[in-house]
């Protein structure tokens, strides 16, 4: 069977002050009325059941996430000990899945990002499917159409066509490109954006793991060993701890034999900064994207996001990123948004935790 697996730890720093470490982004609704995690889980509805779902999340928002998700049961949303990237995610996801079903399908989704087309999500899983009971130890990973020359995606290159499948062995993985290199990747017409989407069955990334992270591996072995026993909890909190954290692009995905790519089929947005929203929200005729009330005087390009009851007001400005909450208000150029992290270490620096 198909079980689908929610990434939810991360602390959505760039969209900072409406994302906090209680309130991350995945919790808010930044693209709609339900909060990213919840139009996640909305769309994995109609291939994966709320009992064959899992969401990997940090410990302190177990309890939030399961407010938002009451259809999931308690111990399907599990708290990572400590942060240690999406490798041991995988993993600790994949050795829970195992263990109910060894046999197991495993869609892997980060939780925040947009996509709409929940039919054509479906098909695009489907035939993801069909491709792994072809191809039983192949990792299938979704690539999206480059739209432009993005700098801020890693790129996967296609390799030689699968026979009677629409889909491309992966001829290699490329990082976030410069601005010349992502044209010529756009130009080739042969490079996807990596979405961070993935399908395998869950022994194969294990088997991965074991051969690439052997020793990510043992501790991910000791924690699958205490599965349903009453150490289970102490054993979590002490091998993950003991792993050496990687992202599963490096662990396996760039490493292992036999690694396949779909083009989706379906829209998709990552929700990775505040220049999202004017992706996701309509523009006004003078090319503002606001969420909430505005009056732009002689404004132009920028992003308003305000709370209910609070208007932004701008006079003379361009490429504007203007963020209100009730205890801070971010203002920046839109060119400097990566640089919204920085604030935020200095909130940390500076000891201000509250606005953390």
């Amino acid at each position: 069977m198909l079980h689908a697996i929610i990434m939810a730890g991360g602390s959505g720093t760039r969209f900072w002050p409406a994302s906090r470490r209680a309130t991350p982004k995945q919790l808010l609704p930044l693209a709609g009325e339900r909060s990213m995690i919840q139009a996640t889980r909305d769309r994995l509805d109609a291939v994966s059941p709320a009992d064959q779902t899992y969401v990997i999340t940090s410990k302190a928002l177990v309890s939030p996430i399961t407010e938002q998700l009451p259809e999931l049961t308690a111990c399907n949303v599990v708290g990572e000990p400590c942060r240690r990237d999406t490798a041991p995610c995988v993993g600790l996801a994949a050795a829970l899945v195992a263990a109910k079903d060894p046999d197991a399908m495993m869609l892997v989704c980060p939780s925040d990002h947009v996509i709409e087309q929940h039919d054509r999500f479906a098909e695009g899983v489907q035939r993801g499917q069909k491709i792994l009971e072809q191809h039983p130890n192949a990792i299938i990973t979704f690539g999206i159409r480059p739209s432009y020359p993005a700098e801020s995606f890693g790129y996967i290159q296609q390799g030689e066509k699968l026979p009677e499948h629409d889909a491309f062995t992966v001829e290699c993985f490329r990082e976030k490109p410069d601005a010349k290199t992502a044209r010529e990747y756009v130009e080739a017409g042969t490079f996807l954006w990596n979405s961070g989407i993935f399908l395998w069955r869950a022994q194969t990334i294990l088997d991965a793991l074991k051969k690439h992270e052997p020793e990510m591996h043992s501790h991910i072995q000791k924690i699958a060993d205490a599965i349903g026993t009453d150490d289970f909890d102490d054993t979590l909190q002490r091998e993950f701890e003991a792993i050496d954290g990687k992202s599963i692009d490096y662990a396996v995905m760039e490493r292992h034999e036999e690694v396949v790519v779909i083009e989706a089929p379906f829209d998709w947005d990552d929700v990775g900064s505040w220049q999202a929203v004017s992706r996701l929200h309509p523009q006004d005729e003078d090319g503002n994207a606001v969420v909430g009330s505005h009056i732009g005087i002689d404004s132009k390009n920028c992003i308003i996001h305000a709370r209910p009851g609070h208007t932004i007001v701008t006079i003379d400005t361009e490429d504007l990123i203007v963020v209100q909450t009730p205890d801070a208000t971010l203002g920046a150029p839109r060119s400097c948004e990566e640089r919204v992290r920085e604030a935020v270490a200095e909130l940390d620096r500076r000891k201000m935790t509250d606005l953390m």
